[in-house]
């Protein structure tokens, strides 16, 4: 596999691309979806919802918590997950430009 390279591109480049890294799985979209509609959640709520195994959502949590997306706080023997607003809103921001310069510069398709 090839170097990224990373040192090449600007800091938002390279945090974009972590972020939308963390999130192309489905089960991390799965996650992410089920936050938006329950606001928080332990990791055991996630298995119950999920077709996959505790070790296996842990892990995407893990991936998720590591580059930002979601934040965990201890609440007894358990973590307690919850969206980042402020991480979300970067990659809102981050589409939101680009569409804008889509439509300000009426690009069509080749």
């Amino acid at each position: 596999m090839g170097l990224t390279k990373s040192e090449h591109y600007t800091a938002k480049q390279n945090q974009i691309s972590v972020l939308l890294k963390a999130i192309a799985h489905p089960a991390r979209i799965g996650i992410i979806e089920y936050l938006l509609k329950k606001e928080k959640c332990i990791c055991n709520d996630l298995v119950n919802h999920l077709p996959l195994s505790q070790p296996t959502v842990s892990q995407h949590l893990k991936e998720l918590k590591n580059a930002g997306i979601i934040k965990g706080s201890i609440e007894g023997n358990a973590i307690c997950y919850c969206l980042d607003e402020k991480v979300l809103s970067k990659i809102e921001s981050y589409f939101s430009d680009a569409t804008q310069q889509i439509k300000s510069k009426l690009i069509t398709c080749c």
